[in-house]
């Protein structure tokens, strides 16, 4: 499940595994190893996934399903306008 998460979120956003392994500071040999299920990051790579990513460290781990979006720095009006479209597009999907 974290490898599945971790290249999911790596390729949604058009990094390669060179570009996710230059954020973090290891190899890209590290980043194949956690999405081919190979390996498990540490702890502590978990948090910067997870802070890369904008995710918890729980969904990661696919303990939960929500991703969460860093919303610092926008005003309240914006962060509405955010969570009014999410829930749009929840209701898009169901249909």
């Amino acid at each position: 499940m974290t490898a599945e998460r971790i290249k999911s979120l790596r390729t949604a956003r058009g990094w390669t595994q060179a570009d996710l392994a230059r954020r973090l500071g290891i190899t890209r040999n590290g980043v194949n190893s956690w999405e081919q299920g190979l390996s498990m990051p540490s702890p502590a790579f978990l948090v910067e996934l997870a802070k890369v990513f904008s995710v918890s460290t729980d969904y990661l781990l696919g303990i939960e399903r929500l991703e969460s979006l860093n919303v610092t720095g926008l005003a309240e009006r914006d962060v509405a306008m955010l969570s009014e479209l999410a829930d749009r597009l929840r209701h898009c999907s169901n249909d």
